[in-house]
């Protein structure tokens, strides 16, 4: 049993050290910030930075695990994803305000594994309100 055991972490250690080879995710480069919305004060800008600016922006501040598969993998992932939909760097042509309302509003946003990590986006019903004030103020 010891002998299995033993084969069974050299067998886990090789293949998290093979994971590693995979190049996906390891491209932490934040794009220039072409424009922001018009955000309608500076604490709108705060609150929105604070919840949002990690995977909807090119602001990411990408955390030391960023680099250890499959974190890695996990992380840029979501960051691809994130400024696909919704992007406050890159503002333009963006005409869906409502739906990013309504997202944050059901709970939908920020998706639960980031609020295992980041347990200050979890907001209460009163911060939730906050963000969706901001957003709304600052969205024509």
């Amino acid at each position: 049993m010891k002998k299995n055991g033993k084969y069974l972490l050299l067998g886990g250690l090789l293949l998290f050290g093979l994971i590693q080879l995979i190049p996906f995710g390891r491209d932490h480069n934040n794009p220039p910030i072409k424009s922001e919305p018009n955000w309608s004060s500076a604490e709108a800008r705060v609150l929105v930075k604070d919840q949002c600016f990690e995977c909807h922006s090119n602001e990411t501040e990408w955390p030391w695990y960023s680099n250890i598969a499959p974190a890695s993998w996990l992380i840029s992932y979501d960051v691809i994803e994130g400024r696909k939909h919704v992007n406050f760097s890159n503002w333009g042509g963006i005409t869906e305000f409502d739906k990013i309302i309504e997202t944050v509003e059901n709970g939908e946003m920020p998706p639960i594994q980031y609020k295992i990590f980041y347990s200050h986006t979890r907001l209460n019903s009163e911060e939730k309100q906050a963000l969706i004030s901001a957003l709304r103020s600052s969205m024509p």
